[in-house]
């Protein structure tokens, strides 16, 4: 390795080495990293080898031929459990009183974090420290009895007489005896002392302290072999295996160490999984639960076909078994559940589950129901009147297996034909070339897509009736069935719905080798019914694709390490050494290959071990409950529908290969990296879950989606006069292209705004267009708000008199000291630099203020003019009558001089002249006065009268008026109702802008749009009211990209195309912040277009970002599982049990061909971390 990436750090070495004799020994901590007194390893030497005293005094008085075996067993038995009580109850004692008694410790910051304090050989401390104990009282019992239990059994395995017996070899006695009862020793330790720190971890959490009970559970399944050898003699094959399984007793504590035994959680999944796939002819499920469910029904079916007497019974009962187990009843049980409801409460039904967009409906359990009762009648038909004793050419079965073999060849045909690359190596001549566009994509692919639905009509209706002919013609059911033939046909009846695909694989490869044989005597035909061969090649086509796909795995693991410059000096020698023993690296991958486990690579080098045999899922979690959710998460969850959809277009159309549980796929759409897995397969349908990757891209991450770009590039952008089948130059990474598919997302473009935001022409007119979309912002509110009153009172008030408190525009203002305009200068923003900028822009008063503005924005807000509305001002000059229907509300101006009071303007009663002038009316609390009336009399000249009147004239908010245009004339020339509208919007311009009425800066832009305002007397009058405070910050945004749009597609010509434009901001746009909430609601909520003002301060540049919503191409590729799982399987090692969690380690730097980087991100948290994770998705295959 480079010296600059090492592969651990020396704290993580110091620690490693401290941690492994540990794992070894199954918990004594010999080495510790600091000096501690004798008595601490004598202690710990004392209690290893506790065990073995208590058994060597049984195995003594037995050789003496005091006493017999099983008395032999009891003693040392009952003496291990009296000792196992003594030492849980001592360190439940020490617990105890450590926790009740104060004591004063020295603290030494530079002592090792895990030093401890030793005041004797029988201190507390001390016995702490050799006896950490158990968290749970019932656990302490409950280990206590399995030691004792563990130490007789393993007393009578170890007994050198009846080893003697089984090999008869007193030297190999000898061995087997003394490291026998050191692999027992290392059990017992780890059980009732200290528990091991195993390599082989599964949960990240020992929560019920199973680790515990790893060792102990092997121990016990050797000692069961040698007693069932015991009671049950005259077995040669037993025999055999016991003289094995007691060599490799005494290599369990290596094996252990090597993180080769699965602890019992992860053997228990496993050999569930095992046992459904390939002797009950299931599937792995999509979550734990369903695994032992339909573990537990699918065994229930095995043993309940055995003791069916009739062999008609027997084959409808598999038939029609093995169709329901493969097809997803708890869809069907949901719609049925759900259809009862709906009729008991007499309504219909819409909820349904949130795992997919397409749900099971009565139309599809029909379809169901009618292949059933089809396939039960071909097979009992077939089965009664066309099944014959005898095999041979021209027999109905082999007639049959010819038909199978065409199907299977015309099948590959077409599933090969669907994806871009044929083996992953050739390209495909059919495949559409150069795919840019959906449109042009779908056009060429039109024809593909017809061969796939020919493909999915012979996979799900043809083959599988095939197949039942096949297996209902077998003369093995004709005559009295056995347990072979029951497990056998009970598979074979259920994989043939459950994976057609390779279901019809093995009928013919058993079917081929039954016409080539026929006349053979052999023990294949003799001794195997056709049941059991199907069993038997299944799992031999499994191991063998496992088997390649981990060569394979490995290949790619040596020509990285050499391949990389950096790397090579420091791995030449690993790659010699793996040239040179490659027979003993194939015998590991052979190794695990029969297992199933995967095979990893220590830190991603070429120094192979077989990992721990584990679910499919390679995680212990629920899936899709976990994952580091951020700002850019909310991306994926809106592309998660189309992306289901056009995933089952793939899917039923073959694109996607053979679809078999565990296998991955990638996916890439600009910054966004997909994740998908499959975890469920059954009769039309598949569960699968998408992770999403992080958008945030880091050295690590760009160089591997640089190279999936690259891959994806050279398989689907290709020119038309390309050759018709070109190689595949990426044939040694572990990512081979599939398809492409057309998914509804946002595209995401960035733009610098150098030159249209920092123009002085354009912030000109900036401010004339504020004005106005100011205007229009506000009679669009007050018009939607009337028209929802009106909707709920029916205008109950018309007949009364309209008043409404204006600001006195038209009075003469008293005299007025010079005081206020230095009073509203102060105020101005010349010390709101535009200098000063950044991330997150700041004004002169500090963050204060922004938390407070924070504050405003997330309140829920009461309706105008409600009780509940906030009204502003305590100070009056004067006493103003109130009435019902209105109330004055002044608010003061700070004063000019000490003893001096605030000069104020008498604000009038003012009646609207027109009757229907209240319904634009804007709410009573936004008549308060915060400037004095000289400035707005000023400002208001910049009010656009004409445009007030032709957005008013455009309304049509009065569905209950007759003569509409008429009534919008009146309201426009209502003169009260336009000075009301100058005094709103004017006052808001002036919180906006500032009332020196200068033109704003880029620096000034970014922070109003950011939702800070400069301070001024207006400043809090306007966050006073939240819902006035977000419809002038809309409209200040609605102006910016106005003016953006103006500078990039020209100018506005009229009034109605700016309202036109305005409205399809409206209606098509959001318009805001990357970080507000309602940025997130506009993405689900599939906006057509987002848009949003940022600063770049490395570049030292304005950006503005669009987000698009279209269909566009995503480009999807199937990744090696085997290499995933592999890098999982060390991942899962280098942090759970080497604590390696250096974020600059080796192992997950970038690589091209192992996209190692990618593959550590979309691990399940807490060792990966995507940024989102679906819960299973069921996606239905027709």
């Amino acid at each position: 390795m480079s010296p600059e990436v090492p592969l651990l750090n020396d704290y993580k070495k110091d620690f490693f080495l401290k941690r492994f004799p540990q794992t070894v020994l199954g918990g004594p901590r010999f080495k510790l990293g600091y000096c501690a007194p004798p008595y601490v390893y004598i202690h710990q030497i004392t209690l290893f080898l506790m065990p073995w005293i208590l058994g060597g005094i049984g195995t003594l008085l037995y050789q003496l031929g005091i006493l017999e075996d099983y008395y032999t067993a009891a003693l040392s038995g009952g003496l291990m459990l009296f000792t196992a009580f003594v030492i849980q109850f001592t360190g439940l004692y020490a617990r105890n009183k450590s926790a009740t008694v104060e004591r004063i410790l020295s603290t030494d910051i530079l002592a090792e974090e895990d030093e401890h304090e030793f005041t004797s050989c029988t201190g507390v401390e001390t016995i702490k420290f050799l006896i950490p104990g158990k968290k749970y009282i019932a656990n302490m019992v409950f280990h206590s009895v399995l030691a004792g239990l563990m130490c007789g059994l393993g007393t009578w395995y170890l007994l050198p007489n009846r080893m003697t017996l089984l090999y008869g070899s007193a030297g190999g006695t000898g061995l087997l005896f003394f490291f026998g009862w050191m692999t027992l020793c290392t059990g017992e330790y780890s059980l009732i002392v200290n528990t091991a720190i195993e390599t082989a971890t599964f949960q990240t959490q020992d929560t019920y302290e199973i680790i515990p009970l790893m060792r102990p559970l092997y121990i016990f399944f050797f000692v069961s072999i040698d007693l069932l050898y015991r009671f049950m003699a005259n077995i040669p094959a037993l025999e055999q295996m016991n003289q094995i399984l007691h060599v490799l007793f005494i290599f369990l504590p290596f094996l252990w160490a090597l993180g080769i035994l699965p602890p019992p959680d992860a053997l228990f999944l496993w050999a569930m999984e095992q046992v459904l796939e390939f002797g009950l002819g299931g599937s792995s499920m999509s979550t734990h639960l369903r695994l032992l469910i339909m573990f537990i029904v699918s065994a229930g079916t095995a043993v309940a076909s055995y003791f069916i007497p009739s062999t008609v019974g027997v084959v409808l009962f598999m038939t029609g078994l093995g169709f329901l187990l493969s097809v997803n009843l708890s869809e069907m049980g949901f719609v049925f559940k759900h259809s009862v409801t709906g009729h008991r409460v007499g309504t219909k039904s819409k909820a349904l589950p949130s795992g997919s967009e397409k749900q099971c409906t009565w139309k599809e359990c029909l379809f169901y129901l009618i292949i059933l009762v089809l396939a039960l009648l071909e097979s009992i038909l077939l089965h009664y009147f066309a099944c014959c004793s005898q095999i041979s050419k021209n027999s109905p079965q082999a007639i049959v297996g010819y038909i199978l073999m065409m199907l299977l060849i015309i099948l590959w045909i077409l599933r090969e034909i669907q994806s871009v690359y044929i083996f992953g190596i050739f390209r495909n001549p059919f495949y559409p070339k150069d795919v840019q566009t959906v449109r042009l994509f779908l056009e060429k692919q039109a024809r593909l897509m017809k061969i796939g639905v020919l493909r999915r009509i012979l996979l799900n209706l043809v083959s599988p009736f095939a197949m039942i002919a096949f297996l209902s013609l077998d003369s093995s059911l004709q005559g009295l069935h056995s347990v072979s033939v029951s497990i056998g046909f009970t598979r074979a009846f259920r994989m043939v719905w459950q994976n057609t695909e390779n279901a019809l694989l093995e009928t013919v490869i058993v079917s081929a080798v039954q016409l080539l044989t026929s006349s053979v005597d052999m023990w294949w035909n003799r001794s195997l019914n056709t049941g059991i061969r199907l069993l038997l090649v299944g799992i031999m086509r499994d191991r063998l694709m496992q088997f390649i796909s981990k060569l394979q795995f490995a290949v790619v693991i040596l020509l990285a390490s050499w391949m990389e410059k950096k790397q090579r000096k420091s791995t030449t020698t690993l790659c010699i050494l793996n040239i040179v023993f490659s027979p003993f690296v194939l015998v590991f991958i052979v190794c695990s290959t029969l297992l199933s486990s995967p095979l990893l690579p220590l830190f991603t080098l070429p120094l192979f071990l077989v990992g721990f045999p584990r679910p499919t899922q390679s995680w212990p979690g629920v899936v899709g409950t976990a994952a580091c959710v951020c700002a850019d998460t909310v991306y994926y969850y809106q592309m998660i529908p189309s992306l289901t959809a056009a995933l089952q277009s793939a899917m039923v159309a073959g694109s996607f290969g053979l679809l078999l549980p565990g296998s991955h796929y990638l996916g890439r759409f600009q910054d966004r990296l997909i994740w998908i897995m499959i975890l469920e397969c059954g009769y039309t349908y598949c569960y699968i879950n998408i992770k999403g990757l992080e958008l945030q891209e880091t050295s690590c991450h760009t160089a591997e989606a640089r190279r999936v770009d690259e891959i994806f590039e050279g398989a689907f952008v290709q020119q038309e006069y390309a050759k018709m089948c070109s190689i595949n130059g990426h044939f040694s990474n572990i990512l081979t292209p599939c398809t492409v598919l057309p998914v509804k997302l946002y595209s995401d473009a960035r733009n610098v705004l150098s030159g249209i935001i920092d123009s002085h022409d354009n912030l000109r007119e900036f401010k004339g267009d504020l004005v106005k979309v100011l205007v229009w912002i506000l009679v669009q509110y007050c018009s939607r708000r009337s028209s929802m009153q009106e909707n709920v009172h029916k205008t109950e008030n018309k007949q009364k008199a309209s008043l409404i408190i204006l600001p006195g525009l038209n009075t003469l203002p008293q005299t007025r000291s010079p005081e206020d305009t230095v009073s509203l200068n102060s105020e101005a923003l010349g010390d709101w630099s535009d200098d000063v900028l950044g991330d997150e822009p700041t004004t002169k008063k500090g963050n204060e203020e922004k938390d407070q503005l924070k504050v405003l924005q997330s309140i829920n807000l009461p309706l105008p003019g409600s009780a509940e509305s906030q009204m502003v001002g305590d100070h009056s000059v004067g006493k103003v009558p109130e009435s019902s229907l209105c109330k004055a509300v002044i608010l003061g101006y700070p004063a000019t001089d000490r003893g001096k009071q605030e000069d104020m303007a008498y604000i009038p009663l003012s009646e609207f002249s027109c009757s229907h002038s209240h319904l634009l009316s804007l709410p009573e609390e936004w008549t308060s006065n915060c400037l004095p009336n000289s400035k707005i009399r000023e400002m208001s000249l910049l009010f656009p009268e004409d445009w007030y009147q032709f957005v008013l004239r455009q309304l049509e908010c009065f569905p209950s008026e007759e003569n509409v245009p008429n009534v919008l004339e009146e309201i426009a020339k209502d003169r009260v109702l336009k000075d009301f509208y100058i005094h709103v919007v004017m006052t808001c311009y002036f919180s906006l802008l500032g009332v020196d009425d200068m033109d704003p800066g880029p620096g000034h832009i970014l922070r109003v749009y950011s939702g800070v305002l400069p301070w001024s007397s207006a400043q809090d009058w306007l966050t006073e009211k939240p819902e006035l405070f977000q419809l002038t910050l809309k409209a200040f945004r609605y102006t910016l990209k106005l003016m953006i749009d103006k500078a990039s597609l020209g100018p506005i010509e009229d009034f109605k195309e700016l309202t036109n434009c305005l409205e399809e901001y409206e209606n098509d746009w959001y318009i805001g912040l990357v970080s507000d909430e309602k940025w997130q609601e506009a993405v689900l909520q599939e906006k057509p277009y987002l848009f949003s003002l940022g600063y770049d301060p490395n570049m030292g540049v304005y950006t503005g970002r669009v987000l698009t919503l279209q269909e566009f191409l995503i480009q999807v590729g199937k990744l090696n599982a085997e290499a995933v799982r592999g890098q999982w399987a060390n991942l899962s090692w280098e942090l759970l049990y080497a604590t390696n969690d250096d974020e600059e380690r080796y192992s997950i730097q970038a690589h091209p061909l192992l996209l190692r980087n990618l593959t550590v991100q979309a691990a399940d948290p807490p060792l990966g971390y995507p940024i989102y994770s679906s819960k299973p998705l069921h996606i239905h295959l027709y």
